[in-house]
Parts: C-alpha cells; sequence; structure tokens
C-alpha cells in the first residue's frame, strides 16, 4: 500500500513538473489532473504532443475504459522527451513518432518493442505568396532545396521531438545543412506543433507539420499546404511497452491490454473514422495488422 502511495504522489508530481516545463499545450486537461484513487485500475502513458492535440489519444483512451474499466491518463511531450521520461520506469507505455528513438529506446531495455498504431503524413506549408516557388513540387528534396537556396525563412521544433526528427532526416535525405538567418529555430517548439505552426502562419514562414495538426487550424490560418504526398513524408506513429524486466512496477498487463484494444479491429476502426465528420478527411490512418485489414 505504501509503495502504491509513492508512486502516486511521484507521477502527481511528475504531472506538475512536465506541465510547468513544457506548457499547457503539452498536456491537456485531462493528462495534467491527479490520478483516480484506485491506481491498479490506471495505467501512464507518455505521448507524443500531436496524436493529443488532435484529440484521438482522448478518444481512444475513453473508449476502451468504458470497455473494461481500465483508466489511461497521459502526459504530452515530443518524441524525445517523451522516452526520456519513460526511462525513469514510472510510465506504462509510450506513443511516439521517431523510429531512430524508438529503436535506441528498446535496443537500450526501456522497452519491449515497437508495435505499429496508425500513421499520418508530413506536409511543408508556407505563404500563399510562396517565395521560395515550391508549390505543387513532388518532392520534398526539391522543395528543401528551393527554401534552402532562396534563404526563405523556415522554422524548425528544435527539440528532438518526432517532427524535428523527421525534418532534420529529410534534410539529410536531400544532402543538405540547413544554416544561417533564415532558418529559425523556435525557441517555444517544445510546446508542440500547434504552437509552432500558429508562429510559422505570423512569420509568414516555411516549415514541416504533421497534417492532423494543419487540418486542425486551417481555420485559423493563412499557410497552405505547398508541398505534400511524397513517400518521404510518410509520418508512421507506435506504441510501446515500457519493459517490466527492468521497472518490475510497471503495469504491463494493463498496458498491453490497452495495446491489444488500439490495434484491435475496434481501435482500428475509430483512428480510420476520426475527424472525418469535422474535417472532411482522415487525419490518422489505422496500421496495425488488423487494421491493415479494413476496408479491403
Amino acid at each position: 500500500m505504501e509503495s502504491r502511495m509513492v508512486r502516486q504522489f511521484f507521477i502527481i508530481g511528475l504531472m506538475l513538473v512536465m506541465v510547468l516545463a513544457l506548457g499547457a499545450g503539452c498536456a491537456d486537461q485531462k493528462a495534467s489532473a491527479p490520478p483516480a484513487a484506485n491506481s491498479d485500475n490506471q495505467i501512464l502513458l507518455a505521448s507524443t504532443i500531436g496524436p493529443v492535440d488532435a484529440g484521438i489519444v482522448s478518444v481512444l483512451e475513453d473508449s476502451f475504459e468504458k470497455k473494461t474499466g481500465v483508466r489511461v491518463r497521459h502526459v504530452g511531450a515530443g518524441t524525445g522527451a517523451a522516452l526520456k521520461m519513460a526511462e525513469s520506469g514510472k510510465f506504462d507505455l509510450v506513443m511516439v513518432h521517431a523510429r531512430v528513438l524508438e529503436e535506441k529506446f528498446v535496443a537500450d531495455g526501456f522497452g519491449t518493442q515497437r508495435i505499429d498504431l496508425m500513421y499520418n503524413d508530413f506536409v511543408i506549408v508556407g505563404s500563399e505568396s510562396d517565395p521560395a516557388k515550391i508549390k505543387g513540387l513532388k518532392t520534398s528534396a526539391e522543395a528543401l532545396k528551393k527554401i534552402m537556396d532562396s534563404k526563405s525563412p523556415f522554422i524548425s521544433r528544435g527539440d528532438n521531438s518526432g517532427t524535428h526528427v523527421s525534418e532534420k532526416e529529410l534534410w539529410q535525405k536531400a544532402g543538405l545543412k540547413p544554416e544561417g538567418d533564415w532558418y529559425r529555430v523556435y525557441e517555444k517548439g517544445a510546446e508542440g506543433n500547434v504552437k509552432t505552426l500558429k508562429y510559422t502562419d505570423e512569420q509568414k514562414a516555411y516549415t514541416i507539420i504533421d497534417r492532423a495538426t494543419y487540418l486542425t487550424l486551417k481555420d485559423q490560418i493563412s499557410l497552405k499546404v505547398l508541398v505534400e504526398k511524397d513517400e518521404a513524408l510518410l509520418n508512421f506513429i507506435t506504441l510501446i511497452p515500457v519493459n517490466p524486466q527492468k521497472f518490475p512496477e510497471v503495469k504491463d498487463k494493463p498496458a498491453m491490454q490497452f495495446i491489444e484494444y488500439c490495434t484491435s479491429e475496434e481501435g482500428q476502426t475509430i483512428i480510420r473514422d476520426f475527424g472525418k465528420d469535422k474535417y472532411g478527411e482522415a487525419l490518422f490512418f489505422p496500421n496495425s495488422a488488423e487494421g491493415k485489414k479494413l476496408d479491403k
């Protein structure tokens, strides 16, 4: 009983620290609320911010709780920060989107396996005036070269989040090293894609952002999608259980139960249909073995 209380107090303190450090955009109201009294019936998820901001994380959590009675609480952070948080052993699983960081997390023994959940894609957005003339280009590499050659303002999150890692990989694949006054690291990038996209809009600059964030904000900003549907821009999101062999206090059984639900036909159908009624198109696409069978 005493160890449970210690864990509860630790989690409450950790959530408060994360909210202060990452800002209100990093964890929604549900994430920052204190855990329920019955901690045996609750698991804690460290999640990348994009799916939290889009709302799909809460929808999956609520649906799972109604079905099983197990409550899932989340703290949102960039993928690098979410994985670092989980290395404390105080989280039961993570939802992230940067393969190189995920593989290291598993290789180092903090997680057991990467489990495919869903995907969407990144897009390159910019002002309608499009000073670098990238609109309609077929590849991100071409677009990034034109942005760099024209020294047009580009905003980077710069926080080792999944979005930032993907951005760095795209520059690398294009054989480019962005540097100079035109390439700007947003000082509040760790607060997520929503704030980064709004700042990019204010600056009338370019950035790389996930489509879900753009769709949720498109009526509030003037930026346009200029480059899209390049295979290099796909954005895969995975679930990783925290290793109970390394951290015996981790609640592996309910964590795996949540993963099994999210990757089941029921969970994958929720992902497939999420946002269609509001935005006219899907924000995420199912990517588990069961999800890939949908609509076939």
